[in-house]
């Protein structure tokens, strides 16, 4: 009887072995499913944002020359007018953007084509939002030289509304100009542009100022 015990512990130690084994196995597959599927998302992930970054750099190779055009003839620094672009239209996904090419959320003239679309405006230190009027433009050069030219020749009722932007030698004092002489209310609009600028070395598209 003791030798058939002793059998029939082995064989049950046998058993128990074979389950651990195959338990183990059935784990590494787990585990190296699981890397494959990690490996293959973040190879996703890498391949959309290299497809993201190379649509933003192309965009932006497409405004800069423009851009530096209208530096040249109204004083708007280059860096600014694009970056303003790309934080105004939201890299040209806005709506405003798409269907209507303001690039900068310029609001419309008495008379002149317009949209009506919903806004944020920072008031008493809080977002709020309305409904406001834009101005629509037949192409994105046209929306490009509206800004420019508003910044050059300042609003219907102050034309040095943005004397002070004008006057700007580089992009960081440019910016803030945005903010001291009303361009935006956001706070943190001039270091959100500045950022961009940086980000993206937009200042190598500045014409050299004399």
């Amino acid at each position: 009887m003791a030798k058939k015990k002793r059998r029939k512990s082995k064989k049950k130690l046998r058993q128990q072995r074979l389950l651990w084994l195959i338990g183990g196995l059935f784990a590494l597959v787990v585990v190296a499913s699981m890397v494959s599927e990690t490996v293959i998302y973040q190879r996703q992930q890498t391949q959309s944002e290299d497809a993201d970054h190379a649509q933003k750099a192309a965009w932006i190779n497409q405004l800069a020359p423009y851009a530096r055009e209208l530096q040249e003839k109204y004083h708007v620094i280059a860096s600014i007018s694009i970056a303003q672009a790309i934080l105004e239209s939201n890299w040209n996904t806005s709506t405003l953007a798409t269907q209507y090419h303001n690039l900068y959320g310029i609001k419309a003239d008495a008379g002149q084509k317009s949209v009506i679309l919903p806004t944020k405006e920072y008031e008493n230190g809080q977002w709020i939002t309305i409904q406001g009027r834009f101005a629509a433009y037949s192409s994105w050069q046209e929306s490009m030289k509206a800004h420019a030219m508003l910044l050059y020749r300042g609003t219907s009722w102050n034309t040095n509304q943005y004397q002070h932007v004008l006057a700007a030698k580089d992009y960081a004092t440019a910016a803030q100009a945005l903010t001291q002489d009303g361009y935006a209310t956001d706070p943190s609009y001039a270091k959100k542009l500045i950022t961009i600028i940086q980000t993206w070395h937009l200042d190598r598209f500045d014409v050299p100022t004399k």
